[in-house]
């Protein structure tokens, strides 16, 4: 593998990772082309080596401060700063990344974590980031709010209910964090589902820079489970058995048949944690030694912090550190791809 890194384009600005705002496209466009001339970039198709760059919901609603669900990290500015090193990894390793996956968290107003799905015997829904349990479910101190049969479940409020409660008993059997319920965010037509601007530019800079189309792949709009992974959602079945959603069988197998995968995004101790157990579980089934062209780039994500409130910075340290024993590296983003360990020999 190539150690060449390639120099941060001059319309990069560093300063507006923060903010939103439009891509001149056809600018870009014409850019990229004349860019790949001058560097002697070639063709994805022409890659020895396949390397594929999976960013996790980079995405307004986590990414931009004062947006519903900025992921601050303990720093309280950490995914600008995560998005700042994730374009110029981007762009210095440009020649080498075959192909980039941004995954799109993507919702609707009626969907299990939001608060009008529940309500309680006053007639109050819960407030954002409240964390609802199978004992609170049972008990019945949060119902599923009868106006969401209409829409969700054919008018059949029992139904509805019914499915709640095996939910968060999936939930609890399964070792998964309890349901919480999240401020309306990635809403699907609005701003805030819109990839960050710089990162998105980023994206098609190497789109057409490297002929390699930028492969979007949409999670979260089942409104009857979460999804914090790509890669399949919380909850598979309804209560008898039968499927309300399936495993991203397709983007698994694409993901294995990369010789390198590399990850990053938000947050890391939500989608991004969750994405890659995912991965490694179907690594796991499949061929252990795999988990080792995992590569993710820590310095690229950061964990939910709400101060005050919750912290899940050691919970994501936690599960990149069964990650790392798993096979998988850690690394960071201003080290060149090829001195990571184990590219030597790809």
């Amino acid at each position: 593998m190539t150690s060449i890194q390639l120099p941060i384009p001059s319309f990069f600005d560093a300063d507006r990772v923060g903010e939103v705002w439009r891509v001149p496209y056809q600018e870009r466009a014409i850019q990229a082309r004349q860019w790949s001339q001058q560097q002697g970039v070639q063709p994805a198709a022409q890659d020895n080596t396949r390397v594929c760059l999976m960013a996790i919901d980079v995405q307004n609603t986590f990414c931009i401060p004062e947006f519903e669900l900025f992921v601050g990290g303990r720093s309280g500015m950490g995914a600008v700063e995560d998005n700042r090193r994730l374009c110029e990894f981007i762009y210095r390793n440009l020649g080498q990344i075959t192909e980039i996956v941004p995954t799109m968290d993507t919702h609707t107003a009626m969907q299990i974590f939001h608060s009008d799905f529940w309500v309680n015997d006053k007639g109050e829904v819960p407030e954002p980031l409240t964390m609802i349990s199978l004992t609170e479910v049972e008990q019945e101190i949060w119902k599923v709010n009868p106006a969401m049969a209409y829409s969700l479940a054919q008018e059949d409020y029992r139904a509805l209910q019914n499915f709640a409660l095996h939910y968060v008993q999936r939930l609890s059997q399964e070792g998964k964090y309890l349901l919480t319920i999240w401020p309306y965010h990635s809403m699907l037509g609005g701003i805030g589902h819109a990839l960050v601007s710089a990162v998105e530019e980023a994206c098609f800079f190497h789109n057409l820079a490297r002929h390699s189309q930028t492969n979007f792949e949409m999670k979260g709009g089942n409104p009857l489970t979460e999804n914090y992974s790509v890669l399949r959602p919380e909850v598979l079945n309804d209560p008898k058995g039968k499927p309300i959603a399936h495993k991203n069988t397709q983007l698994i197998q694409k993901l294995l048949n990369f010789d390198v995968v590399i990850i990053a995004g938000q947050a890391k101790s939500h989608c991004v944690a969750w994405t890659i157990q995912d991965l490694l579980t179907e690594i796991q089934a499949q061929d252990p030694a795999l988990a080792h062209k995992v590569y993710l780039l820590e310095d690229c994500s950061s964990p939910v912090v709400v101060p005050g409130v919750v912290d899940f910075t050691d919970q994501a340290n936690e599960a990149f550190r069964r990650f790392q024993e798993a096979g998988m590296h850690l690394v960071q983003s201003t080290v060149p791809i090829s001195s990571w360990k184990g590219m030597a020999s790809l």
